[in-house]
């Protein structure tokens, strides 16, 4: 290593609060009680997007056929019926959310290089997603623990191909402390809370 390549850097690999956006795909209302172990999703579901939010890392949200399936459930409240209204939804009934051209323009807009991808069905909306946007040029993180599919087997499949293409396989805490950074970061303590 020479004198002028002396100091460290940070790999391209790893995302940072600054050039990376969350995705939440078709957390909807009459979708979200057939997944298998929705309690346990909805509720990694909810620390990432708010620990998102004490980084100040963008949140949108996908609804499919919002008509026939619903909103997007209030995923602080945990097996409730409640929904909320989200000033970042985009509608689609394409699976894959590259339909929505007006939520590719504000990835683009807000500089979003890394895309996390949650929510559900794994095998089908999430996949397609992540897949589409691996061929737009994004960089893709798919938690593995914030993401659910009415069967396992469907699932495990999903990410299995996932990976096999190029989306990075992460965890809510890893894509959290990844974002953080450093334990001087201003945020960094509630951050750790939200995880334990």
């Amino acid at each position: 290593m020479t004198e002028q390549n002396a100091s460290p850097f940070r790999s391209p690999m790893l995302m940072n609060a600054d050039d990376t956006a969350v995705v939440v795909v078709d957390m909807q209302e009459k979708l979200v009680p057939v997944i298998e172990n929705a309690a346990a999703l909805i509720d990694s579901v909810a620390r990432l997007i708010e620990g998102a939010g004490i980084l100040s890392v963008p949140v949108y949200f996908t609804e499919q056929y919002p008509e026939g399936l619903g909103k997007t459930i209030a995923a602080a409240n945990v097996g409730a019926d409640a929904t909320i209204e989200l000033p970042n939804v985009f509608e689609k009934k394409m699976f894959s959310f590259r339909e929505s051209t007006a939520l590719l323009e504000e990835l683009k807009r807000c500089k979003a290089y890394n895309l996390v991808i949650i929510g559900i069905e794994t095998h089908i909306c999430v996949l397609q997603s992540a897949l589409d946007a691996v061929a737009q040029g994004f960089n893709v993180f798919v938690c593995v623990d914030a993401v659910g599919s009415r069967c396992e087997h469907d699932r495990g499949i999903a990410l299995r191909r996932l990976e096999a293409s190029g989306v990075t396989l992460t965890t809510v805490e890893s894509a959290l402390f990844e974002l953080c950074e450093t334990a001087s970061h201003p945020q960094f303590k509630k951050i750790s809370k939200l995880v334990k």
